[in-house]
């Protein structure tokens, strides 16, 4: 058996330890108790919306699905890279993408309210269960992910006996299909959250004063909707395409690079070979997740990151020694395994330092959420100024961090060594989407405490956990968007191949450059535009809902009456939905749009401008939209004048503003680039 066959053996036993793992985790969460009869009742509210608006989401991606899939089969007629494989391909991440999504929020709404009866037992035992919960959609990701690329590589190279070649090319149509699972997933979830957070926030705690999660008010149980529907299920699809994009970009760039001329295989299965060491390092990192005497949240989680990243490294150095000596050859150079390991480091460094900066940016510990909590106190135009200067530095120091990282990556193992380190910085997913997924479980808590009248030792457990939360989620969309930009250079790297581009093919003075360099570096823009413009619709309407009944539902204000709790969950799912189709397919046609009027290299210099711009929008959006979030948290835990302080109401605008900036359209800009990068491979390999 050669060396890429037990590379592939491998990881099929790690996908399916990492799925064991996520279905033993939730059989052991949803063993745990579920409190009194009105959390309970809540919870039901909170899942059935959660389900009804996925169903009807998936129900309309299905329909987008099916034409594409069409497609891809019928350019088979055409081109020898297309036809039945790829569309299976592309069905396949299509699937698995939803699936993963879906059953992680299953657990995710389930595990809410067992975290809310378990906060009863301290802070420590309630982490503990938000964390496993959050695990399941963790686990999943990496699981399907590591499943789908290993398990159709197997299928069409061992059982169709189909060439290598095809079986590579075929993947991309993997890669796509998860792409466009995701951003419509994103933008949908993205959508509801936030325009069911402004309806929740602007009459309920602005204009009627009651507090967040209060019963009375109607888009209470939509808000707590879309904590699940944006930042799990979306969470999940954005990250399993991420990760998928990613690991099927290094295994292409491998195998042109190395597999005509070493050992085939090993250079298109090494970047999934780490992907399947990292997530069994996970599983083992999990159990360092434990708070310890200081009680500091975020250092539980880093705990567990490190342990998990340090495994991953002792493997993998012995991995490169053993399978990858002499066997990369790339225009007669050999690559030292060393340079593939130093690769691997720089992106799993990379993660971490993105999580650290991020953390910086949008904790409530540091300096600048605390200056747009003090910029509160003289009005809400100054909250906004400080908040928007705070966005507009986020992306410094990640950009920086990554610029280097690109310069030592491609020093050490040229541009497989890009490759190399946007695979190991992905390999860290499983960990870190379980990071990411105890956000909504313990917003979630937090709001079923608060809805039913739990003691207030309940909120002193769960608060705190949320507003890790908040910085938790803007860990991973930085996360997922730094990789996102090694991918996409990645995919452009294939993309000059494909095309046979020379050294001057991009030189600033070709005028399609530049065309092509605006038009890319525009699209993020419009896109981000169109995406906010949806969230200020749909949460107008929310917010028209919300007065219209606390105007003709008498007795909402007092108690007496219950809020209509179903129209806000209806009137939110239908308007998400109608408004994510136009911003989803923007990525799809303009790269079509461009190639047929100006050709392939302004197609290329268009993937290029949306690399550039949309990196620094979509950091820029994510931190600053949790650095206004936790602002508005610091001055609630009774800083600046507290609650109900005028300094409050500003940062409550403040966070307003922010929301669909970080929870709609920053982390949609991730899959927007990569499909830009991917429809563009699709069309060259049409043409050719």
């Amino acid at each position: 058996m050669d060396n890429a066959m037990l590379m592939l053996y491998f990881t099929f036993a790690a996908s399916f330890l990492s799925i064991a793992y996520a279905v033993l985790t939730a059989s052991n969460v949803l063993s745990k108790g579920t409190g009194s009869s009105k959390m309970q009742e809540i919870a039901k509210a909170i899942q059935e919306g959660a389900y009804a608006f996925l169903s009807r989401e998936y129900k309309a991606i299905a329909l987008v699905a099916i034409v594409v899939f069409a497609v891809l089969w019928a350019l088979g007629a055409k081109s020898e890279h297309f036809g039945l494989l790829t569309a299976l391909g592309y069905l396949t991440g299509a699937v698995l993408s939803g699936l993963a999504g879906y059953i992680g929020m299953v657990v995710a709404v389930k595990t809410n309210v067992r975290t809310a009866e378990m906060a009863k037992n301290g802070l420590a035992r309630a982490l503990s269960l938000a964390f496993k919960g959050g695990s399941v959609t963790g686990f999943l990701v990496t699981g399907f992910a590591l499943l789908a690329i290993s398990g159709f590589y197997y299928v069409s190279v061992y059982v169709f006996k189909q060439p290598v070649e095809h079986t590579i090319k075929a993947l991309i149509g993997l890669a796509f299909g998860t792409s466009l699972i995701s951003v419509f997933a994103r933008l949908g979830g993205g959508i509801y959250t936030k325009a069911a957070d402004v309806g929740a926030d602007l009459v309920g705690k602005v204009e009627a004063g009651i507090p967040e999660d209060d019963p009375r008010n109607p888009a209470v149980i939509a808000d707590n909707v879309g904590d699940n529907v944006g930042d799990c299920a979306g969470m999940a699809a954005d990250v399993f395409e991420t990760f998928t994009v990613t690991t099927v970009a290094a295994m292409v760039l491998g195998h042109t690079l190395f597999d005509k001329t070493g050992i085939v295989g090993v250079g298109a299965m090494f970047p999934l070979f780490i992907g399947a060491i990292s997530s069994v390092a996970a599983i083992i990192g999990t159990l360092f997740v434990k708070l310890g005497k200081s009680q500091n949240i975020m250092g539980a989680f880093y705990k567990g990151m490190f342990a998990t990243a340090i495994i991953a490294l002792i493997v993998i150095w012995f991995a490169t020694n053993k399978y990858l000596t002499g066997t990369l050859i790339s225009n007669g150079v050999t690559i030292a395994p060393s340079g593939i390991f130093l690769s691997s480091v720089i992106g799993m460094a990379i993660a971490v330092l993105i999580m650290f900066i991020t953390e910086f940016y949008t904790s409530y510990e540091f300096s600048p959420v605390k200056s747009i909590a003090k910029a509160s106190v003289t009005g809400h135009a100054t909250n906004i100024i400080e908040g928007m200067a705070v966005m507009l530095k986020a992306p410094a120091l990640p950009a920086i961090v990554i610029a280097v990282g690109i310069f030592f990556a491609y020093k050490f193992a040229g541009l497989y060594g890009i490759g190399i380190a946007a695979a190991s910085m992905l390999s860290l997913t499983g960990i870190i989407i379980s990071i990411d997924s105890y956000g909504p479980i313990t917003d979630n808590a937090g709001g079923i405490a608060e809805m039913a009248a739990l003691d207030e030792s309940v909120r002193n457990v769960t608060d705190p956990l949320d507003a890790v939360g908040n910085t938790t989620k803007a860990v991973t969309k930085g996360f997922a968007i730094g990789s996102a930009a090694l991918a996409a250079l990645v995919l452009f790297a294939e993309y000059t191949r494909i095309i046979k581009a020379g050294t001057n093919s991009f030189d600033l003075s070709n005028p399609l450059v530049l065309v092509g360099l605006l038009l890319g570096g525009l699209l993020p823009f419009y896109f981000a535009a169109m995406s906010m413009e949806a969230v200020g619709v749909a949460g107008g309407l929310m917010v028209e809902e919300v007065r219209r009944q606390f105007k003709t539902i008498k007795g909402i204000l007092e108690g007496k009456a219950k809020p209509d709790y179903a129209s806000c969950v209806d009137i939110v799912t239908k308007e998400s939905l109608k408004k994510m189709i136009i911003p989803g397919l923007i990525p799809v046609i303009a790269p079509i749009i461009v190639y047929i009027a100006f050709g392939k290299i302004a197609l290329g210099a268009l993937s290029i401008g949306s690399i550039v711009t949309g990196f620094f929008l979509a950091v820029a959006m994510t931190s600053g939209g949790g650095a206004f979030d936790n602002a508005k948290k610091y001055i609630e835990d009774g800083n600046f004048g507290g609650k109900g302080s005028e300094a409050h109401k500003a940062a409550v605008t403040g966070d307003t503003v922010g929301d669909p900036l970080k929870d709609t359209a920053g982390p949609a800009i991730n899959p927007m680039i990569k499909i830009i990068n991917i429809i563009a491979i699709l069309i060259v390999l049409t043409a050719a």
